[in-house]
């Protein structure tokens, strides 16, 4: 078993302050594979004084050169492929495939903020455009400092990419706190930071949880920017640490999304599409279409299709070749969906499929997956975020109605619409509340493209130039125009 008791700091693993310790497990075979140092304060404290030493030279290094660096992760990265895939899939639970699909989208997001720290070199000190004669005006792209970066336990290495990638180009220095139920992928990124040659002191990770690493990192006074995902209850507690002292804060939250499946939709494509929108890593997933809003004409035979889709499920060991979904990533994630199974009962939810449909693996964390129909607008599956491979689903009887009830959400992360015509799908996404839309596809996820919703969902976008903006602070030098310019 691995015994991981040491802090990754000034590019050194050294002792933890914390004597507690927490266990990390293999969801598919019950058994604790690692045990993990909890952290604690001062932990915090020497890791935010070795990003602090770390900044200046890090930041006048330039864009080029950080670039580089980042260009080096997305090498090394791709140089563990099997290791990594292998070990996400079995400290998190999903299928083989699934931890594949992820790492690419990590090495993806390093390679692309590689380009974007050589974008921003160029474009320091632009001339801005403006009507006052005989004034220059520059604008300057600074880093905002060190950043404490929390990431959860659902997709290790890709959260941390979406983090790490953009921090690093802007020239910040970071603290990075993986989640505690899935910190064994992440450690590799401290290995590729000595490899490569990272400076000593720009990427420092910490182990532990909430109380050890989490409270102490965001209420610190020596960390300019906190970026968290995660829970809205937890968001809420690092948001209030942020107010105190008065320090940018960008959180990308929980989801509750619709999958609108408007009349002229095909039913078996659109089946598809809604299988891979919340069946996908057990449902562990912010931005899962657990909402299924379909036209009343189609409800019957979509409603077929996905019945005959999850009874094809295969349920299994996530290293197995043909599991289609492994296990919840921990038993009180299991949990806590169970919970939301009883709720279900209790307000006489009707199921097309659920665990009475089919045997479950022997061992595992696993829930069946589920889908219920019929589902009222005031039933808390409906409205509340279950994380776990449970579908909800009602029919509507117009497009305006369907508009209106994935409108009527406290959460707008993301939205999916099917429909037999593009350009209608294409009015009815610019209709809905979200930050992410899709329409007849499924999920697809671009580091070129934001990430980031409305309300309850969080504040901010991760990904693409937004992403990067996120890291920067904006400084304009303004003064007289020099002689012979035609400013």
């Amino acid at each position: 078993m691995q015994q991981l008791t040491q802090q990754f700091i000034d590019n050194r693993w050294v002792d933890s302050h914390s004597r507690r310790r927490l266990a990390v497990t293999d969801p598919y075979r019950q058994t604790q594979i690692a045990e993990i140092t909890a952290g604690d304060a001062s932990d915090v404290d020497a890791a935010v004084a070795s990003a602090r030493a770390a900044l200046p030279a890090w930041q006048a290094l330039g864009g080029q050169r950080r670039g580089d660096f980042l260009e080096a992760f997305a090498t090394a990265l791709e140089a563990r492929r099997g290791e990594l895939e292998r070990l996400s899939s079995t400290n998190n639970g999903k299928a083989l495939a699934e931890a594949a699909i992820d790492l690419d989208d990590a090495i993806a997001c390093y390679r692309y903020y590689a380009g974007q720290a050589r974008a921003l070199e160029q474009r320091q000190g632009r001339l801005l455009e403006h009507g006052m004669d005989g004034v220059e005006a520059r604008v300057f792209e600074d880093p905002a400092g060190v950043v404490g970066l929390i990431t959860p336990w659902n997709f290790p290495l890709v959260t941390s990419a979406w983090k790490i990638a953009p921090a690093l180009a802007a020239g910040c220095t970071l603290v990075f706190k993986p989640s505690e139920v899935t910190p064994l992928p992440e450690v590799a990124l401290a290995d590729i930071a000595v490899e490569i040659g990272l400076p000593a002191g720009v990427l420092n990770l910490l182990l532990g949880d909430g109380e050890g690493i989490g409270a102490p990192l965001s209420a610190h006074q020596g960390v300019d920017k906190l970026s968290f995902t995660g829970s809205n209850a937890v968001g809420e507690k690092v948001m209030r640490a942020a107010a105190n002292g008065v320090r940018g804060v960008s959180l990308e939250l929980g989801g509750k999304s619709p999958i609108l499946v408007l009349d002229d939709a095909e039913v078996e494509a659109a089946a598809d599409w809604v299988m891979a929108g919340i069946y996908f890593n057990s449902g562990q997933i912010c931005s899962a279409t657990s909402r299924l809003i379909v036209h009343q004409t189609l409800a019957e035979p979509l409603y077929q299709a996905l019945a005959d889709r999850i009874d094809g499920l295969t349920l299994g060991d996530p290293l197995a070749e043909g599991t289609d979904m492994g296990p919840m990533t921990s038993a009180r994630q299991r949990e806590a969906v169970e919970r939301y199974l009883e709720i279900a009962k209790e307000e006489g939810l009707t199921p097309v499929r659920d665990g009475r449909h089919r045997d479950l693996p022997a061992q595992g964390e696993f829930v069946a997956p589920t889908l219920y129909r019929d589902v009222p607008t005031s039933s808390r599956l409906w409205r509340e975020e279950i994380f776990g491979p449970v579908l909800c689903a009602r029919s509507a009887e117009s497009e305006a109605e369907a508009i209106a009830l994935a409108n009527d959400s406290a959460f707008g992360l993301a939205a999916t619409v099917i429909s037999g015509d593009a350009e209608r799908a294409r009015r009815v996404g610019r209709a809905l509340r979200a930050g992410s839309i899709w329409f007849n596809s499924e999920q697809l996820v671009m580091p070129e493209a934001s990430w980031g919703g409305f309300g309850a969902s969080g504040i901010g976008r991760e990904l693409g130039p937004w992403g990067l903006s996120g890291y920067l602070e904006v400084k304009h030098l303004i003064g007289p125009a020099a002689r012979g310019s035609t400013v």
